[in-house]
């Protein structure tokens, strides 16, 4: 997947650096302004949070700005898809209630919302996730929300920058950047507008900026288990503890007695960030049908290079209480993304001409597409 090297001496109109979903988010919408643009990407292919993650488009749970850009980048998603030849499912998330408090939080969040949240009878649900979750006591279910294979999405999304005229440079380490240009292993590339995309790495080019917005590195695994007696899982599937990760939820007046709820019948939930959720791999991936089961959060701004079974044996314990059967994980990985208390996003001009943006809220895949518009609006 290596490019061969460009001449160093041609001139673009931006620079992107990081060829992760924020990156080519920004890359797609500057090519279709009509900008020459290359992509500067330090490994020989994206390797990061982009695509360690769900392949889930979670546009129903965001708010505010948030759920504006995802609104826009699930039209973008689904053009991207038709453009660059990869699937996408518009299957939806089902969040499953198994508490009182997480109903009271769906049926708020759906009144909020209207014709996007439908809500679900315990039997509707089963229905539409093909397997009855453990004490389900009814549901609801996301409409808009998409789902694509990351590992294969992100570089389909690349080679069809590359087809639109953008120069994307693998294994290009960049060592500086200034105002016009940037300096990097392979040479120096003039760029009229940098925009450096490079997600918890922030701090490693703009450690003031990084400071500023409080950006921490969020630590999580995820794990990979075979698909249990042949079910099919079109939709996410969400959880009790999805409706205090999401803002949209975790806004809700019902998400307080819910907080308290797990807090006082599951405290190893909280103690190791859980977010309870799954999704399927597709059908066309080499490992088809398999589940992708997670998440854990811990944050800091160094992450340690240990990890602890417990976040691993938590998981595990709590889907096979889910699913109502054993698993076996096929494989283990570690997440990082940036985080931030201060909001959403870092964007930041710290030299005139150059701008350094961060999803610091672990949306990337949901929003950065929308986020990119408005770089180029």
């Amino acid at each position: 997947m290596t490019s061969s090297i460009a001449d160093s001496s041609a001139r673009f109109d931006v620079a992107v650096i990081g060829a992760g979903i924020v990156g080519l988010a920004h890359a797609w919408h500057a090519a279709k302004a009509g900008l020459k643009v290359v992509v500067l990407e330090r490994d020989e292919y994206a390797v990061g949070a982009s695509i360690r993650n769900f392949g889930h488009v979670c546009t129903s749970a965001q708010s505010g700005v948030a759920y504006e850009y995802a609104l826009r980048a699930r039209e973008e998603w689904l053009a991207l898809a038709d453009a660059a030849g990869f699937p996408v499912v518009q299957a939806g998330t089902v969040a499953v209630a198994r508490r009182p408090e997480e109903l009271a939080v769906l049926e708020e969040f759906a009144e909020e919302r209207g014709d996007d949240i439908l809500m679900l009878s315990a039997e509707q649900a089963a229905d539409k996730l093909g397997f009855a979750a453990e004490g389900a006591l009814g549901g609801a279910w996301l409409r808009l929300d998409l789902r694509v294979d990351a590992p294969t999405a992100v570089p389909a999304i690349a080679a069809h920058l590359r087809s639109l005229g953008v120069d994307i440079r693998y294994r290009s380490n960049v060592l500086g950047i200034e105002t016009g240009h940037v300096i990097t292993t392979r040479g120096e590339v003039a760029a009229e507008r940098v925009i450096v995309a490079v997600g918890h790495d922030v701090d490693r080019f703009f450690p003031d900026a990084a400071d500023e917005h409080g950006v921490l590195r969020c630590r999580l695994r995820m794990l990979e288990a075979d698909v249990p007696a042949a079910l099919t899982v079109d939709p996410a599937l969400f959880t009790g503890t999805s409706l205090l990760r999401y803002d949209g939820f975790a806004e809700t007046k019902a998400a307080e007695a819910l907080r308290d709820a797990l807090a006082r019948e599951a405290p190893e939930l909280a103690a190791e960030g859980v977010n309870l959720m799954m999704t399927q791999r597709l059908p066309h991936t080499e490992q088809a049908g398999r589940l992708i089961l997670g998440d854990t959060h811990h944050y800091a701004l160094t992450e340690t290079p240990f990890e602890d079974e417990t976040s691993d044996e938590v998981l595990l314990a709590h889907f096979r209480r889910l699913l109502g059967t054993e698993l076996t994980v096929r494989r283990r990985w570690r997440g990082v993304y940036a985080s931030s208390p201060k909001g959403p996003y870092l964007v930041a001009n710290p030299l005139p001409g150059v701008t350094a943006v961060s999803v610091t809220s672990g949306i990337g895949m949901t929003t950065a597409l929308g986020l990119a518009a408005s770089a180029f609006a």
